[in-house]
């Protein structure tokens, strides 16, 4: 019989990380899952931590990144619902058991998502974000505000059919997956609930080239700008077709769903009462 959930993990030289994202799935109850771990050829004791969790398959060869890892692991999933889980990330205590009860009736969701904390190195809380229901227009146009390590993907209507991580997007690959899930009439089901912690530090792929000085790291923060231009450019509207113009519409309308995204997300919260996912 199929396993509630598959959580795939990439890994790359993230020893010091990865025993917490191995016990937080570990200390998951309620439900039956099994644990995917790709690893891209590690030099640090990642072998030698995970294989202290039996619960963990541990597939270590080369890929071509951090896409290509998480695919293999998609192309192995056999849960019924399916995540991707970063090395240094943790699920949150009970989250799987309160995610499989919130989908109970929900057959038509085919992407679970939630709110989650962020952390600094080491482990501390820093803040909590929660969102509010799907809008697909800000997806595109802000840029990916759902988290990918609190979201959830129907196998049988989303993986299962084939539709995997681009591995040519090496950043953003998380918001031209769900632009392209969203396209393909996909259903995003937002439940209000602390799912995650997402850990903040300088390695981070999307944030290491952020404050670069040389023209070697600016070079690669530009290739980061240019899968974000991409994704507008493909799964936004089209009614310009003059640069100058696509940059200016561009602005006005990252500036209109930032502040929108400040608006819904704060009146949500005050409105909607946090699910509580911990027993404790």
């Amino acid at each position: 019989m199929n396993p509630d959930f598959t959580i795939v993990t990439a890994s790359y030289n993230y020893g010091h990380h990865i025993r917490e994202c191995l016990e937080s799935v570990a200390g998951q109850s309620g439900v039956t899952l099994e644990h995917l771990i790709y690893d891209g050829c590690s030099t640090d004791d990642t072998a030698e931590i995970v294989a202290e969790f039996p619960h963990a398959k541990f597939v270590q060869e080369p890929d071509e990144g951090m896409s290509d890892a998480i695919n293999k692991g998609f192309s192995a999933a056999k849960g019924k619902w399916v995540m991707w889980l970063n090395s240094d990330d943790r699920l949150r205590e009970g989250v799987l058991e309160a995610v499989l009860k919130f989908a109970e009736g929900k057959e038509d969701a085919d992407v679970i998502y939630g709110g989650w904390n962020f952390v600094n190195e080491d482990g501390s809380h820093q803040r909590t974000m929660t969102l509010f229901p799907f809008q697909k227009s800000m997806l595109c146009y802000y840029g990916c505000y759902i988290g990918s390590t609190s979201s959830f993907y129907r196998n049988d209507t989303t993986i299962a059919k084939g539709i995997h991580l681009d591995i040519n997007y090496r950043y953003v690959m998380d918001g031209e997956f769900y632009n392209r899930l969203a396209s393909l009439g996909k259903k995003f089901c937002y439940m209000h609930a602390i799912l995650a912690d997402f850990r903040i530090h300088g390695k981070n792929l999307s944030l290491k080239n952020k404050d670069c000085d040389g023209a070697s790291e600016r070079l690669v923060l530009e290739q980061q700008y240019a899968e974000s231009n991409a994704i507008r450019r493909v799964y936004g509207w089209k009614f310009v077709s003059n640069p100058p113009w696509i940059w200016f519409l561009d602005g006005v309308l990252f500036g209109y769903f930032g502040l929108k995204k400040f608006v819904l997300k704060r009146l949500y919260r005050a409105i909607f009462p946090l699910i509580k996912v911990s027993k404790g």
